[in-house]
C-alpha cells in the first residue's frame, strides 16, 4: 500500500475531498517525524510506537578492498507495534 492508497482509503472513508485527506496525513507523518528527531517517542494507543533505537559504534569489512571500517555509533527510527495490533489470516 502506498501513500497515495492510503489518502485514497482516507477520503473514501471519512467523505473528505483527496487534497483535505492527503494534507491531514502530510501533516500528521510530518508531526511523527519532527517528534522523533526531537528525540521523543510517539505512543499511539492501540497501533503501536514510533521509537528511536540508538546503535553502537562497531567494526565493518568492506570486501572489495579488503579494509576494516568504523561505523559510528547513530540512532535510527523504529517502529514497535502495539500488543493489540494483531494480523489475523
Amino acid at each position: 500500500m502506498t501513500k497515495a492508497d492510503i489518502v485514497n482509503e482516507v477520503a473514501k472513508a471519512t467523505g473528505v475531498e483527496k487534497v483535505t485527506a492527503q494534507a491531514v496525513i502530510e501533516a500528521t507523518m510530518d508531526s511523527i517525524k519532527q517528534s522523533l528527531v526531537k528525540g521523543n517517542p510517539v505512543y499511539l494507543r492501540g497501533f503501536g510506537s514510533f521509537i528511536i533505537k540508538h546503535r553502537a559504534q562497531k567494526a565493518a569489512r568492506n570486501i572489495t578492498k579488503k579494509t576494516t571500517i568504523t561505523i559510528p555509533a547513530h540512532d535510527i527510527p523504529a517502529f514497535k507495534p502495539a500488543k493489540s495490533f494483531v494480523i489475523e489470516k
